[in-house]
């Protein structure tokens, strides 16, 4: 039986890309002290430029506790969104 070293092979063409396939990961966390869009735009921001980061999505609650997911291609610790949220300004993770 012969093997082809697809290396090698022919039928393999020079400009056929290999990928490997990425695993996105999408985390949900609450958060408290959204009251308007500027502060939905102002934490999308801060996580947008976390490494791995590939979108931001919050559901605003006014005075209550928002939804916040991300996605990225590794979890990010709560402790990183954490500080995210303080350099974005006063918005905290709510207890569960």
């Amino acid at each position: 039986m012969t093997h082809k070293d697809p290396i090698k092979d022919e039928s393999i063409k020079s400009n056929d890309t290999f990928t490997k396939e990425n695993i996105m990961t999408t985390q949900t966390f609450p958060v408290t002290g959204l009251t308007c869009g500027h502060c939905v735009g102002a934490i999308t921001s801060e996580l947008s430029v976390l490494a791995g980061v590939t979108d931001v999505q919050i559901d605003l609650v006014v005075d209550g506790t928002s939804t916040l997911r991300v996605t990225a291609d590794k979890a990010l610790t709560d402790d990183e969104v954490a500080v995210a949220l303080e350099e974005a300004g006063e918005y905290k993770l709510a207890a569960v």
